[in-house]
Parts: structure tokens; C-alpha cells; sequence
């Protein structure tokens, strides 16, 4: 066990959590009964965050401050860590494909998007088009459509967020934080989020055999569950 989680009364135990509508509302900001919720989970043990986005969409959500209010810090999936607000090594998805694929994928993204016949398309009917691709599965046929595109880029797909969908190499979703926690001598991992259904972006790591997963259907549910929990 880590000498820097001794004052936690659970010092082998983390909790990670989901960023967008697990401890936020989809695309919005965390709440200040939230932040308190964590302040006080961080007394009894390690507490963490997981996303699929980059870093700066998660402070957009989470505040400037995002990673001090946590013990651990993870952005796409991992690949951007912090521990203590300390930077981890990073790894590239960009450096990883290759630039003439990358283009490929980013040029095939676009098209099929510009092309696709959708009542809106502006920032503002992210709440319509949530209830609109519910019903019509726009993001699973948009996924289906990439695997089919490129079979041999070793690449998954999954659906996340409120709109947004996730491309990440294979081995490389959620589950790519926990090689972070490998020498922290932790015993439990529970984890919080809403996309955990097959082809969800949260489905791997709540199926991973050294995970606790909880399935949550908004930032309230998720303080449901901690509060039963850890009697916080």
C-alpha cells in the first residue's frame, strides 16, 4: 500500500467514477453537492475520475480545479493521467494509428456526418437529438458503419456521452487506467457510470473480473448509491 493513502479509512479501496451523467448531468457542470460528496468520499479512500473525452472537456464540466478534487485524474480513457495532480506519462492515439490513417478515419467521420439526414444538428438540440437517437439508434448505425469501414484498424467503438461517440485502439477503454493502479496496492476498485451496457464506453472496465461496477442513471443516483455505501 502507497505511504500517500495511509490518512483514508479505506486506504486499499478506489472508487472512479464517470465523468458525463454519473457525476455530472450530460454536458453540464458538476453540482456543489457533488463536489462535497467527493470531498467527503476522499476522506475514507482513494477516489478517482474516468473519461472519455480530453482534459479540457472535463474541466469544462468538473471546474479548473478537476484534478485536485481528485486522488487520481484520467482523460481518454487513461491515455492523459494524474496522480496528486501530478502528471502520469502520456501516450498518443494520433502517434499510435499514424497520421495517413487518421485521416482516413477523420475524413470518413465527417462526410458520414455531414451527410446524415437529422432534424438538428447545433449545439443548442443536444437534448432532441439525445431522444431522437434513442429512438432511431443514429450512433449505433454510425458505429456499425465505422467497423465496417476499417476491420483492420484494431480500433473499438462505443457510444458515450450524451451524443458522442468514442474511437480508441483495442485494449485501450476504460479498463487502459487501471494498468495506473497496478503498484498502488489496492484491493477493491468500484466503479460508477451510466454507459455500462454493451457498446457503451463504460461497458469494459463495470465487466472487468477486478472491478465492483455500479450502474447509475444520473449524478443523484450515483449519491444514492455512495451514500449507501460508505454512509456518507
Amino acid at each position: 500500500m502507497s505511504a500517500d493513502w495511509t490518512n483514508k479509512k479505506l486506504p486499499t479501496t478506489i472508487c472512479l467514477f464517470d465523468v458525463d451523467g454519473t457525476i455530472t448531468p450530460a454536458r453540464r457542470t458538476i453540482s456543489p453537492e457533488m463536489k462535497q460528496l467527493i470531498a467527503e468520499l476522499r476522506k475514507i479512500c482513494i477516489v478517482g475520475f474516468v473519461g472519455g473525452s480530453d482534459l479540457p472537456k472535463q474541466i469544462e464540466q468538473i471546474g479548473e480545479n478537476a484534478i485536485d478534487l481528485f486522488d487520481f485524474a484520467f482523460a481518454e480513457n487513461g491515455l492523459t493521467a494524474y496522480r496528486l495532480s501530478k502528471p502520469l506519462p502520456s501516450l498518443s492515439f494520433i502517434e499510435w494509428l499514424g497520421e495517413e490513417k487518421y485521416q482516413a478515419l477523420v475524413n470518413f467521420v465527417l462526410k458520414y456526418i455531414a451527410d446524415l439526414d437529422i432534424p438538428q444538428k447545433r449545439h443548442e438540440e443536444r437534448d432532441e437529438f439525445e431522444k431522437y437517437d434513442k429512438f432511431y439508434g443514429i450512433r449505433t448505425k454510425f458505429v456499425n458503419a465505422l467497423k465496417e469501414a476499417f476491420p483492420d484498424y484494431g480500433l473499438t467503438y462505443s457510444i458515450g456521452g450524451q451524443i458522442s461517440f468514442d474511437v480508441f485502439p483495442e485494449g485501450w477503454d476504460k479498463t487502459f487506467c487501471l494498468r495506473n493502479l497496478e503498484s498502488e496496492g489496492i484491493e477493491t476498485i468500484h466503479f460508477f457510470g451510466d454507459k455500462t451496457f454493451k457498446g457503451g464506453n463504460d461497458y469494459e472496465i463495470y465487466e472487468h473480473p477486478k472491478v465492483t461496477g455500479h450502474s447509475v442513471t444520473s449524478p443523484l443516483d450515483t449519491a444514492r448509491l455512495l451514500k449507501e455505501i460508505f454512509g456518507i
